[in-house]
């Protein structure tokens, strides 16, 4: 099986800014279809770091309403990924934004 593309976004919150800080923990979004392994190795190709670990939470899609027909549609559901870098690794982009 080929490596797939998997789109990784930054998740910048409160939270997600003192994690990184204190803890060395970063806070991203993929799409449902990937899985841990994959986004591990992304990050560390994409960042050029060590991950240690990867947490996961599925976020389900929010309801939305189409106005014009009153119909109701779930958005697509994402994926809440926390990542452990090694010790004296860090990602520059994620404090910039």
């Amino acid at each position: 099986m080929e490596g797939k593309k998997i789109k990784i976004q930054p998740m910048i919150s409160e939270k997600s800014y003192d994690l990184a800080s204190s803890a060395n923990k970063y806070t991203f979004l993929v799409d449902r279809g990937s899985n841990k392994i994959e986004v591990k190795k992304a990050i560390e190709t994409k960042y050029k770091v060590k991950v240690i670990n990867v947490n996961s939470i599925v976020k389900p899609g929010k309801m939305k309403r189409d106005f014009k027909t009153y119909k109701v549609r779930r958005a697509t559901d994402m994926m809440k990924i926390v990542v452990t870098l090694k010790k004296g690794d860090k990602i520059d982009e994620f404090f910039k934004s």
